[in-house]
């Protein structure tokens, strides 16, 4: 006789009450720890997830990892909320540079650069580009995701021991901060670490699993680090028909901090933020866009929208999860979630002062 119950069923159970009360308790717990939140029914399936498991008593292993990854996301959330309205910029880079090397004085300027506009540095918390950008950026301007190793990992020190200094046992946990925290990342010359984490916010943006936002490849002048990979996007990849070219509208590379500050900058002059609403995009804008400029949208862009028109929306649109920018303007669109670079594209042209309607209006 086969048994053909599928052994993961525990996994869309429902919890089995019984005679313990069981689903009661857990609505009391959430009752009295959340009260009103409307996050109250997150809450509930959370616990219920851990029920499951606990129901199916796992391996101790599996229970670990997951006691270790919720522990850490909830400590980092924690410690994150102190910084949750300022922009940050994530920079990548070898943790070899050594101070006297002109990248050090490079990272360190990025750092400067972003500090005096007002966004925040995360890195890695260690030394060579990490330590030389928090350096430029100063304490109150930094962010340092360390991970822990089996061999000692000090985070560099600017950031050591402080609120600034967050640690992490998992690669993937960080990494998700890395980018979730990010409104621009900003990549220097570094090894194999550099190149993942290059391919990675890579794969997440152009996948549509992390939202747009600039990719900066930072070198000097003269250097030449990032021009070999780009011959080989663009050689070995586009010209195999493995990405589009409009995927390159996703990279900039800029060969001075006040040219990577300048595209954060102009990325964020009209532009603000963008989510799901419905199975609709949004393109939170500061300004709107002219009846022409719209017009030209629907004509040029069309090709990522899966039916009907561009349209524009005004302020007060609700915006439960985020009610502050209720205010915002918004360009409303069903938008095919395969062509973010094309997106990129449209996002640099909401951003040209004249597609705006009154641009010198508040």
């Amino acid at each position: 006789m086969t048994d053909d119950k599928d052994p993961a069923d525990y996994l869309t159970r429902h919890v089995q009450t019984g005679g313990t009360g069981l689903q009661q308790k857990i609505d009391a717990l959430v009752d009295a720890s959340a009260g009103n939140s409307a996050n109250a029914p997150l809450y509930r399936e959370m616990i219920l997830n851990i029920v499951r498991m606990a129901q199916a008593d796992r391996d101790r292993w599996d229970a670990k990892i997951m006691l270790q990854t919720i522990a850490e996301l909830e400590q980092a959330f924690a410690r994150l909320e102190m910084f949750k309205r300022r922009r940050k910029v994530t920079v990548f880079g070898s943790a070899r540079t050594h101070v006297d090397h002109q990248l050090y004085a490079l990272a360190r300027d990025m750092g400067r650069t972003l500090a005096q506009n007002d966004y925040m540095t995360i890195t890695g918390a260690g030394n060579g580009i990490m330590g030389a950008a928090h350096e430029g950026a100063g304490l109150d301007n930094s962010l340092g995701f360390n991970i822990t190793l089996p061999f000692e990992q000090r985070s560099n020190d600017i950031v050591y021991n402080t609120d600034h200094d967050l640690r992490f046992r998992f690669f993937f946990l960080r990494k998700l901060f890395f980018v979730k925290e990010a409104d621009a990342l900003v990549l220097c010359p570094g090894g194999f670490g550099t190149l993942d984490e290059t391919l990675e916010v890579l794969t997440l943006i152009q996948t549509g699993k992390s939202p747009v936002v600039p990719i900066i490849l930072l070198d000097v002048p003269d250097g030449g680090f990032w021009d070999g990979l780009l011959t080989f996007f663009k050689n070995q990849m586009c010209d195999q028909g493995y990405i589009l070219e409009a995927d390159f509208n996703l990279i900039t590379l800029a060969r001075s901090p006040d040219q990577a500050m300048q595209e954060i900058l102009h990325f964020y002059s009209n532009y603000h933020s963008s989510r799901w609403v419905d199975r609709r995009y949004q393109l939170r804008m500061h300004k709107p866009l002219s009846d022409l400029t719209l017009d030209q949208i629907n004509e040029q862009f069309n090709d990522i929208c899966e039916g009907g028109d561009f349209e524009q929306v005004g302020t007060g649109c609700p915006d439960p999860d985020e009610p502050e920018l209720d205010g915002m303007h918004r360009l409303v669109f069903s938008f095919n979630g395969r062509h973010q670079g094309r997106l990129r594209a449209l996002i640099n042209y909401v951003n040209r002062v004249e597609n705006l309607r009154n641009p010198g209006s508040a």
